[in-house]
């Protein structure tokens, strides 16, 4: 199974359709939204798409193919607009035989990690991967407000490797084998 993953949308339809172009051309078969799907945020300036109602348009429609977590930014309304979980914080999911555990990223140091072969969060839309007690740490970066001069960015996960990718053309810069 092919998957996307990405972080921190914050209401941007301009780069939500830039992803959901990506869903499309990468052929993958689930889309693992790491939280902050609609709002912005107060330490955000607006995305220049900022459109979290033609957000909540695009992605209703995929809804049987999205799993997500809660960030920092969703509110309980959101649950309420979008047709898929976007209020439960973390979430253990099994792909190709390598356990994940999704979070938003904002509560790390409270995780109980135990299990899990990777651990993917966003929050500081800043891509990283990093091994700690045994557990990678996974981050896409960010769709639409990349931090620390990293690209508008998202990863793809097939087999055992995750590939991080530029959301503009789709070409990747990074690469980790589990």
């Amino acid at each position: 199974m092919k998957i996307i993953v990405a972080s921190d949308l914050h209401g941007d339809a301009v780069r939500c359709e830039e992803l959901l172009d990506r869903f499309r051309a990468e052929r993958t078969e689930r889309l693992i939204l790491l939280g902050d799907i609609l709002y912005h945020g107060p330490r955000n300036d607006l995305p220049p798409g900022y459109n979290p109602k033609k957000v909540i348009a695009l992605l209703n429609p995929l809804a049987d193919a999205i799993t997500c977590v809660r960030g920092n930014c969703d509110a309980e309304v959101d649950g309420m607009v979008l047709d898929f979980d976007v209020l439960t914080p973390e979430k253990f999911i099994k792909i190709n035989g390598v356990k994940l555990l999704l979070t938003h990223g904002h509560h790390l140091d409270k995780l109980q990690p135990e299990g899990a072969d990777a651990v993917l969060f966003g929050h500081t839309h800043i891509p990283c991967k990093e091994q700690r007690g045994g557990v990678w740490f996974i981050n896409p970066g960010s769709t639409s407000i990349p931090k620390e001069n990293s690209a508008y960015a998202y990863m793809t996960f097939y087999e055992s490797t995750f590939e991080w990718k530029q959301l503009d053309t789709g070409a990747a810069y990074d690469r980790l084998s589990l």
